[in-house]
C-alpha cells in the first residue's frame, strides 16, 4: 500500500509530465511559459456559434493535450453573441475569453474594438487573408452551398449554379411557392454577411434574388432548422447554407441532398480573437494556436465535418481537396476591412431594404 504522504508528489510528478509534454515543432522556446500559465489560470471561456456537438471533439482533443485546463463552451447564435459580449464588455464584468464566430463581419468588428494583437505561431500555415493585423484569425475553409430534398427534386433538375436556381424556380413558381428557404438576415448575423458577399460577387445578385424569390421565401436564422424542413419536405430547396453542417447532416440523411454552384461557391472562414479583457489570457492564447494547428484542424476536418484552413491535412476536407473539386469557382471571404462596409447603420438598412424588396416581388 502506498504511504498517504506520497500520493501529492506522485499527482504532481504526472501532472508535470503532461504539462511538460513536447511542444510543437516550430514553436518558441519560450512557449513553455504560456503553457505553465495557462495551467494556472485552469480554463477558458469560448463565445462561439459553432454548434457544441461539432465542436466536441475539438474540445475533448484540447483538455486531452492539456489535461489541467477546463473548456467552458457557450455556444449561441451571431447575434445572441454579439450582443452577449458587447453588453459584458460595457459592464466590464465577466466574458469569453475567445470569441469564435461564423459572422465575419461583427466578429471582426468586435475584433476591431476589443481583440488583444497575438501573433500565433501557426500564422505561417495559413492563408494571407486569413489573417488580419495578428488580432482576428480565420479557422476553417467553408464552402456555401444548396440543399435540396432528393424525393422531390429530380437528379436531373438539381441546380449547379446561381442562375440555374433562379431559372428553376421561376419556371416552376407554382411548386417552388413558400417552398425557398435561406437565412431571415434581419435576424441573422452570418445570413446577411452571406446576402452581402452575394452580391458583391453577382453584379445581378437582386434581380436573382427576385427569381429565386418568386412565389415567397420561407426565412429562419438558423442552418439547422432549414435543413429539417428541407429533409422532411415542407421546403423543398434551400441556398447560403454552410456546406459543412450540410454535410454532416447528408451523412445520415437519404432526403437531403447538396449542390456545390460552379458559377461562384462562397468560401466562409469562422472568426476567432483573443479578448483584449480576457482573465485567462494564456489558456485563450493556447486555444488559438489548437484551433489553428495541424492537430486541431485535423480533428475539425475529420471529426467534425468542418473543412480545414490548411493544405496540410490527411484527407480531402482541406483547401487542397476543396481546389481540387472547386477550382476556380471558389470565393474564400477575406479576413479584412472589407467585411465592415455594411455594418454602418444606414448602409445596412438600405441594404435590408433593398433585399426585401428583391425577396418580396
Amino acid at each position: 500500500m502506498l504511504n498517504k504522504l506520497y500520493i501529492p508528489l506522485i499527482a504532481t510528478a504526472v501532472f508535470s509530465t503532461c504539462a511538460h509534454a513536447a511542444l510543437p515543432q516550430g514553436y518558441p522556446g519560450d512557449y513553455q511559459k504560456i503553457v505553465d500559465a495557462a495551467t494556472k489560470e485552469g480554463k477558458v471561456i469560448i463565445y462561439s456559434t459553432t454548434d457544441t456537438k461539432a465542436a466536441g471533439p475539438l474540445i475533448q482533443g484540447f483538455e486531452a493535450a492539456y489535461p489541467g485546463i477546463k473548456v467552458e463552451y457557450n455556444d449561441m447564435n451571431s447575434t445572441e453573441l454579439y450582443n452577449r459580449y458587447i453588453s459584458e464588455q460595457a459592464a466590464g464584468g465577466s466574458s469569453g475569453d475567445v470569441v469564435w464566430s461564423s459572422s465575419m463581419d461583427t466578429a471582426l468588428k468586435l475584433a476591431t474594438d476589443y481583440a488583444q494583437p497575438y501573433k500565433s505561431p501557426e500564422q505561417l500555415q495559413l492563408p494571407k487573408w486569413a489573417v488580419w493585423q495578428d488580432r482576428a484569425y480565420g479557422t476553417t475553409y467553408e464552402p456555401v452551398v444548396f440543399i435540396y430534398n432528393k424525393r422531390q427534386i429530380p437528379a436531373g433538375e438539381v441546380p449547379d449554379s446561381h442562375t440555374a436556381l433562379a431559372k428553376l424556380i421561376a419556371s416552376q413558381a407554382d411548386k417552388f411557392s413558400k417552398k425557398v428557404t435561406t437565412y431571415d438576415i434581419e435576424k441573422s448575423g452570418l445570413g446577411f454577411m452571406l446576402s452581402v458577399q452575394d452580391s458583391k460577387a453577382d453584379p445581378d445578385y437582386f434581380k436573382t434574388l427576385a427569381d429565386v424569390a418568386k412565389g415567397g421565401l420561407a426565412v429562419q436564422s438558423s442552418t439547422g432548422t432549414m435543413m429539417e424542413r428541407v429533409s422532411s419536405g415542407e421546403n423543398l430547396i434551400g441556398f447560403n447554407i454552410l456546406g459543412s453542417y450540410a454535410e454532416a447532416r447528408a451523412k445520415t440523411d437519404p432526403s437531403l441532398g447538396i449542390s456545390y454552384p460552379k458559377d461562384y461557391t462562397l468560401v466562409l472562414s469562422r472568426v476567432s480573437f483573443i479578448s483584449q479583457q480576457a482573465k485567462n489570457s494564456n489558456a485563450a492564447r493556447l486555444w488559438l494556436d489548437y484551433v489553428l494547428s495541424e492537430k486541431g484542424q485535423s480533428i475539425l476536418a475529420n471529426q467534425a465535418d468542418i473543412p480545414s484552413l490548411r493544405n496540410d491535412i490527411e484527407g480531402k476536407n482541406d483547401i487542397d481537396g476543396m481546389t481540387k473539386m472547386l477550382g476556380k469557382a471558389l470565393k474564400p471571404i477575406p479576413v479584412d476591412e472589407s467585411l465592415l462596409e455594411y455594418l454602418q447603420p444606414k448602409k445596412r438598412l438600405d441594404y435590408i431594404k433593398q433585399w426585401r424588396e428583391a425577396a418580396q416581388k
